[in-house]
């Protein structure tokens, strides 16, 4: 299994990569598979309806985080990729007026999602808190094809056959067939050690089994313009936010009143904190409002490398290009290793899988971009992983608003706090970055479900809705 610094950083559409992209993308998939040959077809039969089941934490949140439209756009044929963000209510509009989808390729199905799409919060799935079930119908309502899919953070979408093979003790290798194979840090650690190589350079080393070296440098620019161009998006726009808390963008007031005291000259301590903040806040408020975003790695923890790189850009005079491929490199190399062997899901593991897993891989290629060595850049990310430990997931209203925005600012001030310790140190500390990980993994299974993206417990209940 090779997991693709392109696989943890997916330009798609807010609000969740979990609840939004994930859906959005399995009902694409259930698509593809209606039009294979994979499935016992009877001689004759046509499909003539679809029906959609959300279940878990998809039921208790996706009217929130956009769930429902999602499976809606994804039925229609849109991936998140592709689909106009400016466009998205009036082709839902139209397909709640015609009761109908026409995916491109496909003749037309009937789909009311009024009566078609159905939050069930009384049934869980087994395999996972976001469960989905996709149904195809013949004229005479008899079922022809049936498959569940579970979304499993940061946009990954996964089959009941391909999550059994997750979850079973002969999975395959974290990328047996690359270079630099490292299933966590101390196997990467000791690569680099053996290599000589710093873990940006493994990780370009694996990633280029892939893709040229033009290709992977296209793609990260690519990548880096989608968040940058967020931020920038973020920053000039205002008004509330949609879903009914009424809560009010931020983040152009907050970079009006920074450009103006830094025109003062004036000594501000605080200056690194307050621009990193509203860099977060900026790409968290478009991803509330369902502009396009980058998971990183995931929608609910978008923020926080993209406001990093933004500060050591504006902070550090030797920030170049070449630097800010690295810091993606060091970041997914950090990510794929979380991911590898906890979660980056809020719906598994709470918050400290997404806005702390981000905080991690932030941490990481700041230290990098600032000379740290191996040891020092995995110091880093344990440092701030560690530090959002128990972390829960309890959106307001099902929101990615309250407490996400801000959270995010807050995970790139520890990301740029915990890099800044790291270098500063040698390199040896007390808790590896593994056994944070584990931590987590733990921390999160121990969880009780009302903290983990169901809105039923935290925040969630404890903020009086005005």
């Amino acid at each position: 299994m090779f997991l693709s610094v392109f696989d943890l950083f997916k330009i798609g559409i807010g609000p969740s990569s979990s609840h939004t992209m994930g859906p959005m993308t399995a009902a694409e998939r259930f698509l593809r598979e209606i039009d294979s040959d994979d499935w016992p077809r009877p001689a004759g039969a046509t499909i003539d309806r679809l029906s959609v089941s959300l279940h878990g934490s998809l039921a208790f949140t996706g009217i929130g985080h956009g769930t429902d439209r999602a499976v809606i756009l994804g039925l229609a044929g849109f991936t998140p990729l592709t689909v106009d963000p400016d466009r998205s209510d009036a082709i839902i509009e139209a397909i709640q007026a015609s009761k109908s989808v026409t995916p491109e390729g496909h003749p037309a199905y009937r789909f009311d999602p009024q009566a078609d799409l159905v939050l069930d919060k009384k049934v869980a799935l087994p395999g996972h808190a976001n469960g989905m079930a996709f149904n195809a119908f013949d004229g005479a309502g008899r079922l022809l094809l049936r498959r569940i899919y579970y979304s499993v953070g940061g946009g990954f979408v996964v089959s009941e056959e391909e999550l059994q093979k997750l979850k079973s003790d002969d999975r395959p290798a974290a990328g047996a067939d690359v270079p630099y194979p490292f299933e966590n840090a101390k196997t990467m650690l000791a690569m680099a050690l053996e290599s000589g190589l710093s873990i940006a350079r493994m990780k370009r080393a694996n990633e280029e089994t892939r893709l040229s070296r033009a290709e992977l440098d296209q793609r990260l620019d690519d990548v880096w313009t989608a968040m940058n161009g967020c931020i920038e998006r973020g920053l000039s726009q205002e008004g509330i936010m949609p879903g009914g808390l009424k809560v009010r963008r931020r983040a152009r007031s907050l970079h009006a009143q920074l450009d103006e005291e830094s025109r003062l000259n004036r000594p501000n301590p605080l200056a690194a904190n307050d621009w990193l903040s509203v860099f977060a806040m900026a790409v968290n408020e478009e991803n509330a409002s369902g502009g396009r975003v980058v998971t990183a790695p995931t929608n609910g923890a978008a923020g926080v490398i993209p406001a990093v790189l933004r500060y050591w850009q504006k902070f550090h005079m030797e920030a170049d290009r070449r630097g800010i491929r690295d810091f993606l490199l060091t970041a997914a190399a950090i990510g794929g290793i979380v991911k590898h062997n906890a979660s980056i899901s809020g719906a598994e593991v709470g918050c400290q899988g997404e806005v702390g897993s981000a905080s991690a891989m932030a941490a990481a290629g700041l230290a990098a971009v600032m000379g740290g060595s191996p040891e020092q850049v995995e110091n880093a990310a344990e440092i701030a992983l560690e530090h959002h430990l128990g972390m829960t997931c309890d959106p307001v209203a099902g929101l990615v608003q309250v407490p996400c925005i801000e959270r995010n600012a807050l995970g790139a001030v520890k990301a740029v706090t915990a890099a800044s310790l790291a270098v500063k140190g040698d390199g040896h500390h007390f808790v590896s970055l593994d056994a944070a990980i584990e931590t987590m993994r733990q921390t999160g299974h121990d969880m009780n479900e009302r903290y983990k993206e169901t809105s039923l417990g935290g925040l969630a209940v404890n903020v009086v809705e005005c």
